[in-house]
């Protein structure tokens, strides 16, 4: 691990802990002395969506992470809350074991997760999702709940 300071090759590992990222180690250089933290990720398995209209593309996490973090958009729930669920669905996702997986797995799996957490937050993804076209599709879901 080269230090950002300096360049040195060499340093000690003065802290370690798990984070939603992976492992966390904040270490410190032993040449210059200065202190910066690293994080090891496990490396994922290359993941293939099914979209609807047959195509295949690659899982992209940022898609998934915009969907609900504009589905909780101005609703009292921390931002760890909503890592941690995107995290726990990522994971439920890649425990299938499958290499491709359809959107609609995907899709019902967030439903579900944020069905439990938030009614506001499952509505708002629930209207893009299901692609509402009248107000009675909003009431039909609503009274679902």
């Amino acid at each position: 691990m080269n230090c950002p300071y300096c360049g040195h090759t060499e340093s000690k590992v003065t802290d370690k802990r798990q984070s939603p990222e992976g492992i966390r180690r904040r270490r410190e250089c032993l040449k210059c002395k200065k202190r910066f933290t690293t994080y090891e990720k496990i490396e994922k398995g290359d993941l293939y969506v099914i979209k609807k209209d047959g195509r295949r593309e690659k899982f992209d996490i940022k898609k998934l992470e915009t969907g609900i973090e504009k589905a909780f958009e101005k609703l009292p729930v921390t931002q760890e809350k909503i890592k941690k669920m995107i995290n726990e669905i990522e994971e439920q996702i890649r425990k299938t074991g499958k290499k491709e997986i359809k959107t609609s797995v995907i899709g019902e799996t967030i439903m579900k997760k944020l069905k439990k957490t938030n009614n506001i937050a499952y509505i708002r993804f629930a209207s893009v999702y299901r692609q509402f076209q009248d107000i009675n599709e909003f009431k039909q879901e609503i009274k679902g709940l």
